[in-house]
């Protein structure tokens, strides 16, 4: 029984043999085939054809992915640290809005969330080793997380006092009729999106958006160039020393650098102060 138990946890947690390699195979297909059962669901030309046919399909996707789970509990060595780790939330994650449908109708559209589940292709496919360049992302998120702040802090001032102008010159005659939809519109003109379900109508504010769609064009890609520039010098990071900067923690500097490129702060103790 204890030797069942082991030969079916290699099989499900596994894919160095054919039959692990099989079952991730079917399951993925499993997974594929119930995304496309919720979608077709939404259509309601479809719905109102098979939707009971439908219906009866995601339920029994539904206690399908449920055994499913259910065994790798069973044969996991343990249980609960299979069950509290991430791919252990996902496919629990795929259950669980089948049974909210009991209580709200609306959530079986929440079945989507099964595509989530389509990130064991790596494990199919033995791609597990390309993830590790996502922390060149990570690395350049965490870089760049402080200028970015300033960024956005910045744009927040600028759409309030933009969104604020606007609706002194403009008014609820034309549209405005608070701050807080000024500033709506403001969001809309700068990031260039421009929906036009609230225009200015007076020359003066006419001038004023056309400072606010120009102030858009110059800072939309002021982020993108911070990120860029962070994501370089991670990816630099064989030619580069990771030493971690004493004031502010960044780390992976150049060989020759003597201060942190993100605070200023010295990198080495001065000779004084080793004095």
């Amino acid at each position: 029984m204890e030797n069942w138990r082991q030969n079916l946890y290699v099989t499900i947690f596994f894919t160095d043999t054919p039959a692990g390699q099989r079952f991730d195979r079917y399951l993925l297909l499993a997974i594929l085939a119930s995304l496309v059962v919720v979608m077709l669901d939404s259509v309601d030309a479809y719905h109102s054809l098979y939707g009971e046919w439908l219906k009866a399909l995601e339920w029994g996707f539904t206690l399908l992915f449920a055994i499913e789970y259910g065994v790798r509990l069973y044969c996991s060595p343990k249980p609960l640290r299979y069950a509290f780790s991430f791919f252990g939330l996902i496919d629990l994650l795929a259950i669980l809005p089948a049974i909210l449908t009991l209580f709200f109708a609306d959530a079986q559209y929440l079945l989507i969330i099964r595509v989530i589940r389509m990130l064991r292709v790596f494990r199919v496919l033995k791609l597990r080793q390309y993830l590790s360049q996502a922390n060149f992302l990570l690395t350049a998120l965490r870089g760049s997380r402080q200028k970015i702040i300033v960024f956005f802090a910045s744009i927040a001032t600028l759409v309030t006092v933009f969104g604020t102008l606007m609706y002194v010159i403009e008014g609820p005659v034309n549209g405005f009729t608070s701050i807080p939809t000024g500033i709506y519109w403001a969001v809309v003109t700068l990031t260039t999106v421009g929906f036009g379900d609230i225009v200015p109508q007076t020359p003066l504010g006419q001038a004023l958006s056309t400072l606010v769609m120009i102030t858009g064009y110059s800072i939309i890609a002021v982020p993108t160039g911070i990120f860029s520039a962070e994501l370089a010098a991670a990816m630099r990071g064989s030619d580069q020393l990771k030493r971690d900067c004493p004031s502010c923690a960044k780390n992976f500097h150049e060989l020759e650098a003597a201060f942190c490129t993100r605070c200023g702060h010295a990198l080495f103790p001065r000779e004084n102060d080793q004095r």
